[in-house]
């Protein structure tokens, strides 16, 4: 049988003036972090002041240099700005495109149509992976308007990184579409997805000074995808295969969790 992507095709028109909202408005942020930058690169007070203040910096996921073009571009987007804008993407698709379209009646009409649960919550998935690489495309681009200002990164490290910041954003859009698909309630869904999406950065970026916060990094998602100075040495491969797996692990619970949702609770 021809496989025909109407449900993701759907989906993603139907959330283009959002889409282009997040990308236009991120991609133009990061424009902007980039130019300011000339103005900062020989600032040693810029410097002294993270490096006298471990906890804030720690808490804003500054690492290392604040005025290297790495350092200035993790504190500014990749460690916080940039994760944050593709949470709202996923989490908030994820939470929305089965437990939202429950509450509005529109998932029974969707369901009678000639698809099966598992290649509706498929092409769904498709959907959410879709607006995410939307975003971190143009991202990724816009950071190489730093050829123009003095703020060079190596394009291996910056895809990479960009890589892991896709991957975490769908791993949580996954997590809230497996809520969503298994107990029909939205609220619930973002609820529980951004309260550990939260927990996950706090934990990532409080560990460097927080002793016995230490080994719980490993546990965080945040710490594997942008918190472990991966915009300066590039995702790492067991990076990639924790995020890889997380994701694969949440598709298939979402999946199963769906197939035995009854809609009618």
């Amino acid at each position: 049988m021809r496989w025909n992507p109407e449900i993701t095709t759907l989906d993603v028109s139907l959330r283009r003036k959002s889409l282009v909202g997040f990308t236009v408005g991120l991609a133009l942020y990061v424009v902007i972090c980039v130019a300011l930058y000339p103005s900062f690169k020989d600032s040693t007070d810029l410097n002294d002041l993270t490096s006298n203040n471990p906890g804030v910096a720690a808490l804003f996921g500054i690492s290392g240099s604040l005025t290297s073009p790495a350092g200035w571009m993790n504190a500014n987007v990749y460690a916080n700005f940039f994760p944050l804008v593709i949470l709202l993407v996923t989490i908030g698709y994820g939470a929305s495109c089965l437990a939202g379209q429950e509450k509005d009646g529109h998932l029974e009409l969707v369901l009678s149509l000639p698809f099966s649960r598992r290649r509706v919550v498929i092409q769904k998935m498709n959907a959410l992976v879709v607006q995410a690489l939307v975003v971190c495309a143009f991202t990724f681009l816009a950071v190489f308007a730093g050829h123009w200002f003095d703020l060079t990164l190596g394009t291996l490290h910056v895809a990479t990184a960009t890589l892991g910041v896709l991957l975490l954003g769908v791993d949580f859009g996954l997590f809230a579409l497996a809520v969503g698909g298994a107990t029909g309630n939205r609220g619930l869904a973002i609820g529980i997805a951004s309260t550990v999406a939260a927990a996950s950065y706090l934990v990532s970026s409080m560990a460097p000074v927080v002793s016995w916060l230490d080994p719980a990094k490993y546990a965080s998602l945040f710490y594997w995808s942008v918190g472990d100075n991966q915009l300066a040495d590039g995702l790492s491969v067991g990076g990639f295969a924790v995020l890889l797996g997380v994701g694969v692990v949440l598709a298939v619970l979402a999946t199963r969790l769906f197939e035995v949702h009854d809609l009618a609770a």
